[in-house]
């Protein structure tokens, strides 16, 4: 009998032994290896790009559709909405639309426009964090950077077609005294729409000098924006017109608010200024434009978007 006590008492000394070592274990891995929080995690990188085409749900974010970068700045979101002055408006952050709360990865948005939502946040790896909106079963995947290693320049020429439509006209300003006369030399005025399938132009053959809400638009058609091999600041336009078929250019960016088009047909070099700047702050409304003629723009998913080697910093 005692045999057997003294053996029991043993089997239970080792069994709470075994259990306090455990719990001694685990209490040091947890104060040794906290881990990260989502504070932390958001306030990690500057800049966080809204990688639009990784995209998982059918829903959408308006917020964050519309949006190149967000940023998450003690308490306040700031995003870059706008390609016209990218990496000079506030300071590269963008523009404050809201404001946030985090805990536990669970992230609050109390946007100026869209309200509140709620985000699921889980961290993918070191640079890319997914915001899981489960109000709409949707994930936006948003890739991490700091200003200094952010290539602002890629992200601008890779979105010249939101570039376009970010002026309610441009204008021309001047047109090359070499060339040959063209049906082209006649349009003064160009728009590019956002919204729907972002592929419609109008052109207008008002005098100069007209203000954009005057402007009487004479065609509307189709237009396409391209890549050009070896010279990824060089892009072509192409415009629709049924009536003298296609009109095709090499678009030249001089500055955020005017571009060179060569018109290799008729060896012709036009200029455009852009006229009424529409900056998207929290919404799709435009600063004096009415709703028929520019809807809200939104990202949307590109099958042609190359990869982004934002490896270099903005020259």
């Amino acid at each position: 009998m005692k045999t057997i006590k003294l053996l029991l008492s043993f089997a239970l000394t080792a069994t709470l032994f075994t259990s306090c070592y455990t719990e001694v274990i685990v209490d040091e891995y947890i104060v040794d290896e906290p881990g990260i929080s989502i504070t932390q995690l958001l306030g990690s990188h500057e800049l966080w790009y809204v990688d639009i085409n990784a995209t998982q749900g059918y829903g959408e974010t308006p917020f964050l559709q519309k949006a190149f970068t967000i940023s998450f700045r003690n308490g306040v979101v700031y995003a870059n909405n706008n390609i016209v002055g990218l990496g000079d408006s506030g300071n590269g952050f963008g523009i404050d639309v809201g404001e946030y709360d985090a805990y536990s990865m669970i992230l609050d948005v109390f946007h100026d426009i869209d309200g509140f939502i709620t985000f699921d946040v889980f961290q993918i790896d070191s640079n890319t964090i997914e915001l899981y909106n489960p109000n709409n079963d949707t994930s936006y995947f948003l890739d991490g950077y700091q200003r200094s290693n952010f290539d602002y320049d890629f992200v601008f020429y890779d979105n010249i077609h939101y570039f376009l439509q970010e002026y309610e006209a441009w204008e021309k300003t001047y047109t090359s005294e070499m060339g040959v006369l063209n049906d082209f030399d006649n349009e003064n005025f160009l728009q590019f729409l956002a919204g729907g399938n972002d592929s419609t132009f109008r052109s207008s053959q008002d005098d100069f000098g007209t203000a954009s809400n005057n402007l009487i638009w004479d065609y509307t058609g189709v237009y396409g924006v391209d890549d050009v091999a070896d010279n990824f600041y060089l892009k072509t336009l192409t415009l629709d017109y049924d009536s003298f078929d296609n009109e095709f250019f090499e678009l030249n960016v001089i500055n955020d608010g005017k571009i060179e088009l060569f018109h290799p047909t008729s060896e012709t070099v036009y200029q455009f200024e852009g006229r009424g700047y529409i900056q998207y702050l929290k919404t799709g409304n435009t600063k004096g434009k009415a709703a028929e003629t520019k809807v809200e723009k939104k990202r949307k998913f590109r099958k042609d978007r190359v990869d982004n080697p934002r490896e270099n910093t903005r020259g």
